[in-house]
């Protein structure tokens, strides 16, 4: 009940004398008594909420308290879901890589991919192991070869440092024909009979005896 408080001042928590009052659906009433408003947001069943507290007369407006939370809360975490969900992960290889963990990263690479994730992956060089880039590339790209189902490079390989790197984005899901199924149906309905050549006409069944 503090945290509300501290958020939005609601009822008897508004002392000021005035207001400038906002109605239900948004619509202007103007300046008048705090308690008037009070009286307005109970006859209603509605709560006084003050959402403007710097302006001169404070601006306040009737609403679902509860609602307005609940709503505020449900946007709140979807906010944070979608920003999980453009988090970047990370992988890293090493130049050297055996085929097991090649295949054990590439594993996670994908799985972050499934979930949405964007993903660094990195090649790590020690040494004179930087000399040869193309070894870095090669591992990159196998990379992407293997993902290539479900992700996409966002740009060439890039040098940092002593690291290569490069972005993976997930590929969206690819959508329907939606002629597909009824394409599907007309084939079924079709008959086996070939088509008269042009110029001729079809030839009609013979009556039945």
């Amino acid at each position: 009940m503090m945290k509300i408080a501290k958020e939005h001042k609601v009822n008897e928590q508004i002392r000021v004398r005035q207001i400038r009052l906002i109605g239900a659906e948004g619509e202007q009433i103007g300046i008048i008594d705090t308690r008037d408003a009070m009286t307005m947001a109970r006859e209603k069943g509605l709560d006084l909420v003050m959402v403007s507290p710097q302006a001169v007369p404070p601006v306040c407006r009737l609403l679902d308290y509860g609602r307005f939370r609940y709503e505020q809360q449900q946007n709140e975490r979807e906010n944070r879901k979608r920003a999980r969900g453009q988090e970047v992960k990370a992988i890293k290889f090493r130049v050297k890589i055996d085929d097991h963990d090649f295949k054990t990263k590439t594993g996670h690479v994908r799985r972050f991919l499934e979930e949405g994730h964007k993903v660094k992956v990195t090649i790590m060089f020690r040494g004179r192991e930087r000399t040869h880039p193309e070894l870095g590339e090669r591992i990159l790209h196998r990379v992407a070869d293997t993902l290539a189902d479900i992700g996409a490079p966002e740009g060439m390989p890039s040098m940092m440092g002593m690291d290569m790197n490069m972005i993976m984005a997930p590929k969206a899901a690819p959508k329907p024909r939606a002629t597909e199924s009824g394409e599907a149906r007309a084939d079924e309905g079709q008959t086996a009979e070939a088509p008269a050549p042009a110029g001729e006409a079809p030839v009609s069944p013979a009556p039945s005896a």
